[in-house]
């Protein structure tokens, strides 16, 4: 999975792997997976040469999961996952708005003509980049898309815009929520966002076990440990979120624990 292609290059080298994993996360009780989709944009598969495969790619992404879904719970749904189209966590890198809005529509158009449950934008760290994705989502999804967010400590987004400044752009997302944060911190996250977000507005959060440091190197925390993660996830609930999951480190034995504590 190493770069451009990261986990894009299963559904080359590794499709039947690619599946066996989306079953074990459905095995422990995961009422909803994300296809393998996050580097599928034409923009990624073009660092590996292979641009022109962007429809069959995010197809083939899509079809693995539905076929691991249907064998294994049918009422699961899949969700085809939308990232920002450079660097989760460096929104400069964020292409102006009509790019993004361009190529978002690009690859949300696959996904759909695929047949995904609901659109997934997340990681999203800049705010023109986010309402990019957004529109293009409502335009070709309309009212079957949510979008997630990668946020700073204060709460706002990456590039420095309070979430609450976008809440009126995003007022059709069946969901708005945060992801690829540390599970330790995401509990205040959820509260900022809920604060932030109309009353009927459902609220997901999907954490990692750990954070990349100033030196992009991986620190793993104590939410390593499923069962503490699952304790995090708790305070998420707690603090207004009612869509909860794994991000970066997770594993099935994470989605286990979840349920066991939480369902």
């Amino acid at each position: 999975i190493g770069l451009p292609l990261w986990s894009a290059r299963a559904m080359l080298d590794a499709p039947d792997v690619l599946r066996d994993v989306h079953a074990a996360y459905l095995d422990a009780g995961a009422g909803a997976i994300t296809t393998n989709t996050f580097r599928a944009h034409e923009r990624s598969l073009a660092k590996a040469g292979i641009g022109a495969r962007a429809s069959e790619l995010a197809r083939q992404a899509v079809e693995i999961a539905q076929h691991a879904r249907d064998a294994v719970n049918p009422s699961a749904l899949v969700l085809g996952s939308v990232a920002p189209l450079e660097d989760c966590y460096t929104p400069d890198l964020s292409p102006d708005a009509a790019t993004c809005r361009r190529e978002h529509k690009q690859l949300i158009g696959h996904l759909v003509d695929a047949g995904v449950d609901l659109v997934l934008i997340e990681t999203m760290c800049s705010s023109h980049e986010a309402i990019a994705a957004a529109e293009a989502a409502q335009e070709l999804a309309p009212n079957a898309w949510g979008i997630c967010f990668c946020l700073a400590e204060n709460g706002s987004l990456l590039d420095g815009t309070p979430i609450g400044e976008l809440m009126p752009r995003l007022r059709n997302a069946q969901f708005v929520g945060i992801n690829c944060v540390a599970a330790s911190v995401l509990a205040d996250h959820v509260r900022v966002v809920r604060a932030a977000a109309p009353a009927s507005t459902r609220i997901a959060a999907y954490g990692n076990v750990g954070y990349a440091d100033a030196h992009g190197a991986w620190v793993r925390t104590d939410a390593v440990d499923p069962d503490l993660f699952a304790e995090y996830a708790q305070g998420w609930v707690a603090s207004g979120a009612s869509i909860v999951g794994g991000c970066c480190g997770t594993t099935p034995a994470t989605i286990a624990a979840i349920g066991r504590l939480l369902v």
